[in-house]
């Protein structure tokens, strides 16, 4: 078989690269730059460099595919973040019209059932309805809040002894995934093909609340009484800002977490909660934590 995987050496697109590679595909892997796939065309994948904003690009090397795995990579200098993540979306729905590609997996997010309220994720439903228009067969992972979100934190709870964000508290629970049970779970839908139509898996590895969250990371980097703290939107908008990041990305992702915190963003998930969750836990991501806290 042949497969494409956009994402370049990402957390997700790179693994599952190499578990392709292995069972005897041929995969064409994009990325930004040909330094960052090295580690991928040397195991045997086909470098395409390019970006999901070049639509010839895009209709080039999807020809000739038996399946497409699509992400929509972040842009923290977007301007209007949701409409340019909508906007890949069309891109990738139009080369696979093009090529005439039969079928598809997108990695979407939990909230992608929703137009908006979401922050970037939003932008994943206009992914979602372009790709369902594509002519396709698609599949739609939409795991729960990644895991590696946290190494962002790193900072917060090496200087600051604290962890949180503008969600979390009493009885709130966050699902999480693992981005290695992500592409274990893209490898199985692409090898398998025995999609139809158009449909969403959600996907999810633990689910832990966020005073628990903190023990483990906590436990993690030796400070186990390490607490959770809920900021409000306005606190966590303004330290994020003080941060340095684009203030498109602080609005989307302070939406985002407002999302979180009301139950909007899980609520679908929740009325299809999936009967199995990944193999990996969040005490197993804790060790991948502490290494990143010992370089911040």
């Amino acid at each position: 078989m042949k497969y494409v995987i956009t994402g370049g050496a990402g957390n997700i697109s790179k693994p599952l690269v190499l578990q392709l590679l292995k069972a005897g595909h041929a995969v064409t892997v994009t990325g930004r730059s040909a330094e960052n796939l090295k580690e991928l065309t040397d195991a045997g994948a086909t470098a395409a460099v390019g970006t999901v904003e070049d639509l010839a690009f895009l209709t080039k090397i999807f020809k000739g595919a038996d399946a497409v795995y699509t992400m929509v990579p972040p842009n923290w200098a977007a301007v209007q973040w949701k409409q340019w993540i909508g906007n890949a979306g069309e891109n990738y729905a139009a080369a696979i019209r093009a090529n005439g590609i039969t079928h598809v997996v997108n990695l979407s997010s939990i909230g992608a059932d929703l137009p908006d309220g979401c922050g970037p994720v939003s932008g994943l439903y206009k992914v979602e309805q372009a790709l369902n228009a594509s002519g396709a067969a698609v599949k739609h992972l939409r795991p729960s809040y990644f895991f590696s979100n946290f190494l962002g934190n790193a900072a917060m709870v090496k200087h600051m002894n604290i962890i949180g964000s503008n969600f979390g508290g009493d009885g709130f629970k966050l699902p999480m995934s693992s981005t290695d049970d992500i592409a274990a779970v893209a490898f199985e839908e692409l090898t398998g093909l025995s999609f139809t139509g158009h449909s969403a898996r959600y996907l999810v590895s633990d689910e832990l609340g966020t005073s628990e969250i903190a023990g483990v990371l906590g436990s993690a980097v030796g400070k186990p009484e390490l607490p959770w703290v809920s900021f409000t939107d306005e606190q966590a908008h303004g330290g994020m800002i003080q941060a340095g990041l684009n203030p498109e990305v602080v609005k989307n992702y302070v939406e985002m977490g407002a999302a979180l915190r009301s139950g909007v963003m899980q609520a679908d998930f929740i009325r299809n909660r999936p009967a199995q969750t990944g193999k990996v836990k969040f005490a197993d991501f804790a060790t991948v934590f502490a290494q990143v806290y010992q370089t911040v």
